[in-house]
């Protein structure tokens, strides 16, 4: 499978996230960019997701119908063509990260996944839906993770 590039002007794969993207901090979407889609995509879409939050994985922002030939998205906007859906915290849009205080770090997942068709999503979708409808879909992918802790 081929590898969507994505990163962010805003943090490094792996480093500490701005506390202006946290819940309590700003609540803002960060920018990202990406690159290296393929001319096959119909759509993209991106899923943020804390894997670290319990038993399933937390869902922070879902956006599909992304436009293949959007570049990337400015901090605190909605990608081309997207929609937005619900997050684990119940709103629709960026949900921030909010780990409980004193834990280690959450990670929190960046993935965009570049389709030839629009996903089967239910109603309100968690990152277990998403994951589920993306299986045999996918034509590319790539992913980046921040971090995230409350003291």
């Amino acid at each position: 499978m081929a590898g969507i590039m994505l990163r962010s002007t805003a943090f490094n794969d792996h480093d500490l996230l701005p506390g202006r993207f946290s819940r309590e901090g700003g609540n803002v979407s960060p920018p990202l960019q990406w690159s290296q889609v393929p001319d096959a995509a119909e759509e993209l879409i991106l899923i943020v997701e804390d894997p670290d939050a319990g038993k399933a994985p937390f869902l922070h922002w879902l956006v599909t119908g992304i436009s293949p030939g959007s570049g990337g998205v400015a901090e605190g906007a909605v990608p081309d063509g997207g929609r937005e859906w619900p997050n684990g915290f119940g709103t629709t849009g960026w949900g921030g990260p909010h780990p409980p205080l004193h834990e280690d770090p959450h990670r929190y997942f960046f993935r965009l996944y570049a389709l030839e068709r629009p996903l089967d999503l239910p109603e309100a979708p968690q990152a277990t839906d998403v994951h589920r409808a993306l299986t045999d879909k996918e034509i590319a992918s790539g992913t980046m993770v921040g971090t995230y802790y409350r003291s």
